[in-house]
Parts: C-alpha cells; structure tokens; sequence
C-alpha cells in the first residue's frame, strides 16, 4: 500500500500537475494540503475520473486538507483536530482506509515569531501530540502524514544560516517533533535513511533554491508501531518540483505491507 503526502500549493491552479502525478507515481492514498479553495471548490470530478475518492475539508483562500484513495472511499472519523472549538481553519483531516488509519495534517507556519501566529503554531503541536496520544495505540497501522512545517534537525535543511529566525527552525516547533517521536512514532524517511541525510521536500521559489537544490524537509510521514513494523520503502518524488507551475513542495511517500 503507497501512502503518499502532498502539499499541493493551489489544487485547482496545480490540477494538471497532480493528475500527472497521481498518474505516474500510482499511490493508493494522498494526503494534500494547501488546497487554497473553499469545499465547493475543491475539483471532485477530476479527481473522481483519475480513479480517486476523496474527503476533503476547504477553507476559502488558505489551508484546506483532503485525503484521496483508489483503494475504497476513505470512511472520515474527525474533519479537525480536536482540543479547541473555536478553530476553523482547515488543517486537519482524518479517515480509515483500507484497514489503516490516516491523519492528514497541515501544521501553521508561525511565522512571524515572536507573535500570534508562532504561538497558534505551539497550541497546535500540543493539540496533535495529545491527540496522537490517542490514536499511537490503536489495533491498526496508523500514519500520521502532512506538512509540519518544522525542520527537526540541522541535518534536514541545506544551510541553515538564512533560515535561523524562521519559525520552521525554532527549538519550540523542533523539541515538539522531538517529542512526538519520544511518544513513539517513527519518522518515516529517517527510517529509511538512517545513516544519510534524507531528501528534502520543500523547496522555495525564492532564490533559485531549486537550481541550487537549497532544500529543506518539512513533509513527514510518522508510524505507530504497526505501520512501523509493515514498512517497506519511503522516499520522495522530487522531479514533481522541476515541472512548470510546481508547487514549492514535492510529494513523499511511504509503502506498507499489506
């Protein structure tokens, strides 16, 4: 079973580059985030007609998440993560399919910090870590797979002298993916690149960071034990960045055993 995760920038204005994908890369499941269009918008058809049901949940303009399947409609158990009812944004999707349960998630920027935003980002990670708590244990394969918007490690970014205000790089956001795996899940491309730097997945449209392969890794696929115990590759797409009107982000995947 490919399980993939992929921040799609714009669903709409990046639809050709998906379809493409989804295409040739031929996974089971895609977690997207940044759909950037409202529940009416979002391009069901299409989607429908490349062989994928989907659950989404849109947001006008920013976020929206969206998780798509060939392998049965994803059955959605929560359209937000819980612990605080008074947000709205669209960052948190999750559903069964095919016996694994799949959250997908699209965790705040913060930037700029200090401010509003970097302590929305905070609340948030303690509101996934709790609810994590809550799904680490279940009688199934569990992944947690989205845009964290964190760079755990030094290793996981080109150079990061130009980046050490950034919100994406800060030792709050850093010790809370930290602690995620103390929890107990698996971070699923160290897994497989335990001895190297894994590949990057982000790259910004600023700079010429892909030419120059400036890259970073914020895109994470994380297994509970059972998912952990069942994987059998991860890797990145990375050659979806080169292609015209990409999004600044390419697609990871993992595969499990049945």
């Amino acid at each position: 079973m490919k399980i993939a995760s992929f921040n799609i920038n714009g669903i709409n204005r990046r639809l050709p580059n998906l379809l493409q994908w989804l295409q040739t890369a031929q996974p089971d499941v895609v977690c997207l985030q940044e759909l950037k269009a409202t529940d009416a918008q979002f391009p069901q058809g299409a989607i429908l007609d490349a062989g994928y049901e989907a659950a989404w949940k849109g947001e006008h303009r920013w976020n929206g998440v969206a998780i798509l399947s060939r392998v049965g409609a994803p059955v959605v158990t929560r359209r937000r993560l819980p612990g605080d009812h008074g947000d709205d944004q669209a960052r948190y999707i999750e559903a069964a399919v095919n016996g694994v349960v799949i959250g997908c998630l699209y965790l705040p920027n913060g930037n700029p910090r200090p401010g509003p935003k970097f302590e929305y980002k905070l609340a948030w990670f303690e509101r996934l870590i709790a609810h994590a708590r809550t799904l680490r244990d279940a009688p199934a394969p569990v992944v947690l797979a989205g845009d964290y918007n964190v760079v755990p490690t030094e290793a996981d970014i080109y150079n990061s002298r130009s980046w050490k205000s950034d919100a994406l790089l800060s030792p709050q956001a850093r010790a809370a993916f930290a602690r995620l795996l103390d929890d107990g899940w698996t971070d699923a491309l160290r897994e497989r690149f335990p001895d190297d730097p894994p590949p990057w997945t982000f790259w910004a449209y600023l700079r010429e960071a892909w030419s120059r392969d400036a890259g970073l890794r914020i895109d994470h696929l994380l297994l509970n034990a059972d998912a952990t115990a069942r994987l059998i590759d991860a890797g990145v797409d990375r050659e979806v960045r080169s292609q015209d009107g990409a999004s600044d982000h390419a697609p990871v995947w993992i595969e499990l055993e049945p």
